[in-house]
């Protein structure tokens, strides 16, 4: 809670007094030991993303998803044009840096730069990425971004409400539950309460050094299991 007050005797939040807008983020690739994330594009993902998707052939990944799934390759190559196209919602492609396919995808949108504020939004990690190593680097590349390239002060994600998983990843890479929006949206025919979660500035430095510790290939025994789990836990 604030102590500070205006003329009037009014709370007022914490000043601000070196705060510039941040950028908007760069339509350029991001590396790590096991992913490279690349602006997603029609010709050079296309083709492995929708292999990669067709691993889920009843679609219930897509589940929490305002979109798809994509059974047909038509349908997939229409959205994947507006994504390339897009510059909020932003999106890029994961690509397996062993074997140099794409494997899913992720996206900044919201972005707000005048406040410093962006989410991480449009998750859809293929049965390859999901439960690996490389999903949980492909967040902390996203996180460092915003964080230690860009200066945004606040990191959101959302997820519908019954869409445990979602949920519990968010918690697990750091973010802390806000609420929950009350009929926020409508998708698939169907309402939508949206539960808040966030990581702000101030508790990056922290959280980061958990992803770090818990991605060093030091952590991972030679058949490429978790020795300690990741503990980047925010504010509770």
């Amino acid at each position: 809670m604030t102590s500070r007050t205006n003329d009037f005797g009014q709370p007022i939040g914490d000043a601000l007094p070196d705060w510039a807008p941040a950028p908007w983020p760069p339509a350029t690739p991001m590396s790590g030991r096991l992913v490279r994330l690349e602006p997603l594009s029609a010709a050079a993902h296309g083709d492995a993303l929708f292999s990669a998707f067709a691993l889920d052939p009843e679609g219930r990944n897509w589940t929490y998803m305002n979109i798809g799934p994509f059974p047909e390759r038509g349908a997939f190559d229409a959205w994947l044009a507006w994504a390339e196209a897009s510059r909020d919602p932003m999106f890029h492609a994961v690509v397996d840096v062993a074997s140099g396919e794409a494997v899913g995808f992720a996206s900044y949108m919201r972005i707000d730069p005048a406040a410093g504020v962006i989410e991480v939004g449009y998750i859809m990690f293929s049965p390859r990425l999901q439960r690996t190593a490389h999903a949980t680097e492909t967040m902390y590349l996203m996180m460092a971004r915003v964080f230690d390239e860009l200066g945004y002060r606040r990191y959101e994600w959302k997820c519908d409400s019954l869409n445990a998983p979602s949920r519990r990843a968010a918690e697990r890479f750091g973010f802390t539950f806000e609420g929950i929006f009350r009929q926020a949206t409508v998708y698939k025919g169907r309402n939508r309460d949206t539960a808040w979660f966030s990581i702000l500035d101030g508790e990056w430095p922290a959280i980061a050094a958990a992803f770090r510790a818990w991605l060093d290939a030091k952590n991972f025994d030679a058949d490429g299991r978790q020795i300690a789990p990741l503990r980047a836990q925010g504010p509770r």
